[in-house]
């Protein structure tokens, strides 16, 4: 008897926690309130011990890879929310089965349930405040997240004593079953209801540009400047062409990789959203939108990779970034003859160093507009950094203060473990093996794939098939910009069967990329791709 209460108590918790959840998600999605599991869940990701983290990562990004269901960054965003509901869900069942343990020692269950619902309401503004969120979020959210979750709790415990309740022969009093059918059925209407209209509603609005930001300006290639401006249209014509299923060269904005610490973007208004630039310069500012945009702007063609990418993986994008110089913003500003480093703060906490030689690079920007366009949400509207030759660990995004130091500060991920460095390691990838078509008078089987290497260029790329020889291939430079991976095709004669195809690549010096393999972390990972085909 024992036995199926507890089951009884976890099996109601599940039930109104999923209730809960539905409710939440609704005030998410029709008024932007804080979504508790979320919120959560997030707070979790910055205090756990970084090496569980990274375990974490490595492990869901390896899983990702081996099923191959849909692009990394987007399917470890629906993992983790996923993740985050399931806790949320436990900790709920948990709450049913402790109060379903206590029922036999007192009839006052809808109070400790609510106990349990104030308990969880701490947890969130605990978890508010070292998110920074919760000077943002309004006394009234407060209210009605304390509302919701004290009422569930006190009805799971309401639910748990009828469900537990014995008349006074000892048998199940009359009723309860129609109790329990009613309670069910009610529930499932509120989830249905709660989960149809949070859809209906479309979400939260995005967040409203400051006046006057329209389009972001330079839309492709021929509109870049600076030292890294892109070759003319007419030589960029001239080139080989792609073999087909390479992936492109610019990657639209919506299918460039997002990894952040976020699993929702931080939504900011343009018109309050300020740069605070200080530390030390002659004159700190604080600069809108508009302010940064009248400076002189720069567009480049950029690639970044995130330093979790394995190998052959699609951490990987290019795109057009458009900004300032960020030396020609603090010299406007009057950077002291000490200030070697700036270190960057983001409106989700996220905090990163610039070293000096980087600060003092023309092609580091501060960026305000990828392919043309403002910066979505997610990708870090309003502003973020182009650093070159770094991973995308130490470029943040949606960021809200720059303070000019003496020296380096480690950042969010080294503090965690990862590379201090963070060089993007020479690496090259088959994307597509083609159909055999005829060139000339003898038949070849197409292949191709990209090869980069940061800033350094890509000087040659080889392919091996099978244990044979290994070949160049032909580069299609010149590329984009020398700040962007570089596309490579291979003909070769074809041969029918299973055969294994093998890259490898050299960076802009002519150095040989690192062979032996190693996982992502710390570094980058390393080593060569090859894939396997029936041709």
């Amino acid at each position: 008897m024992r036995r199926s209460s507890l089951l009884g108590g976890l099996g109601l918790g599940l039930l109104t926690g999923i209730v809960v959840l539905s409710v939440l998600y609704l005030g998410e999605r029709a008024a932007g309130l804080p979504y508790v599991p979320f919120v959560i869940f997030e707070w979790l990701t910055r205090i756990l011990p970084g090496p569980l983290i990274t375990a974490g990562i490595e492990t869901m990004v390896s899983l990702i890879t081996a099923i191959g269901i849909g692009p990394t960054s987007a399917v470890a965003k629906i993992a983790e929310m996923s993740l985050a509901v399931f806790l949320m869900l436990c900790g709920a069942a948990a709450l049913g089965v402790v109060l379903a343990l206590v029922a036999r020692r007192t009839s006052r269950l809808a109070l400790v349930g609510a106990a349990g619902g104030v308990l969880v309401w701490l947890c969130t503004l605990v978890a508010l405040g070292q998110l920074g969120r919760l000077g943002a979020t309004p006394r009234g959210s407060l209210a009605w997240l304390f509302a919701i979750l004290v009422v569930w709790g006190a009805l799971l415990g309401y639910a748990i004593k009828r469900a537990t309740t014995r008349d006074a022969a000892g048998g199940v009093p009359k009723g309860r079953r129609r109790f329990l059918a009613s309670f069910v059925a009610a529930s499932a209407a509120l989830f249905v209801a709660a989960v149809g209209f949070g859809r209906a509603s479309g979400g939260r609005r995005p967040a409203p540009q400051a006046p006057g930001v329209g389009g972001g300006g330079p839309v492709g290639p021929e509109a870049t400047s600076g030292p890294a401006a892109s070759p003319s249209p007419e030589l960029l014509a001239k080139r080989i062409e792609p073999v087909k299923g390479t992936r492109p060269e610019l990657t639209p904005t919506d299918r460039f990789y997002r990894i952040d610490i976020n699993l929702v973007p931080p939504k900011l208004d343009a018109s309050a959203w300020r740069l605070r630039v200080d530390g030390l310069v002659t004159h700190p500012q604080e600069l809108s939108l508009d302010d940064l945009r009248a400076l002189p702007s720069t567009s480049q063609v950029v690639t970044l990779e995130c330093i979790s990418n394995r190998l052959g993986g699609d951490l990987i994008s290019t795109a057009v970034f458009t900004g300032v110089r960020l030396k020609d913003l603090l010299a406007r500003l009057g950077r002291k003859p000490e200030g070697k480093a700036v270190f960057l703060q983001s409106a989700d906490q996220y905090f990163e160093s610039v070293t000096p030689e980087d600060v003092d690079d023309e092609r580091t920007l501060i960026v305000w507009a990828m392919n043309g366009e403002p910066l979505t949400a997610e990708h870090g509207f309003p502003l973020r950094i182009y650093i070159p030759n770094r991973y995308g660990m130490r470029q943040p995004k949606w960021i809200t203060h720059l303070e000019v130091v003496d020296r380096m500060r480690p950042g969010y991920w080294e503090t965690r473990g990862w590379s201090n460095e963070a060089i993007p390691q020479t690496t090259s990838v088959i994307d597509a093996v083609g159909m055999s078509m005829m060139i000339g008078q003898a038949e070849a089987l197409p292949l191709g794939g990209i090869a980069y290497s940061g800033a350094r260029g890509i000087s040659k790329v080889e392919v091996q098939v099978d244990d044979g020889p290994w070949v160049a291939a032909q580069l299609r430079t010149p590329p984009l910009s020398p700040l962007s991976w570089v596309q490579w095709r291979y003909d070769w004669p074809y041969a029918a069967g299973q055969h294994r195809f093998r890259v490898r690549a050299y960076d802009g010096t002519g150095k040989l990329q690192p062979v032996e393999s190693r996982p992502p972390h710390p570094d980058g990972a390393t080593g060569i791709h090859e894939i396997s085909a029936h041709v």
